[in-house]
């Protein structure tokens, strides 16, 4: 596991308590981040959204110094799925 994704996991473990469903998070040249009721781990499963962006978008959305929803916005960000979960994350990601 790639320490970027071992960072990630941590933050996600520490911001988003018991998610309702499974989230994706691909870090591009990184890895994968399945996040669901039990906590965030590192996977590459099939889940409910999934949500793309590079190292930087990634790392600025758990330090709170990028916004998801404006990320998706301008394309840094991109979801597939559930866009409800999506926004569910995002609010416990702002």
């Amino acid at each position: 596991m790639s320490d970027v994704v071992k960072g990630a996991v941590s933050a996600l473990n520490d911001k988003v308590k018991g998610f309702d469903g499974t989230a994706k998070f691909v870090i591009e040249g990184e890895g994968a981040i399945m996040l669901d009721a039990s906590g965030a781990r590192e996977g590459d499963e099939a889940a409910d959204v999934t949500m793309t962006a590079s190292r930087e978008t990634f790392e600025g959305i758990l330090d709170g110094s990028v916004n998801p929803t404006m990320a998706f916005m301008s394309g840094k960000l991109t979801v597939d799925g559930d866009m409800g979960a999506a926004m569910r994350l995002g609010s416990a990601l702002s």
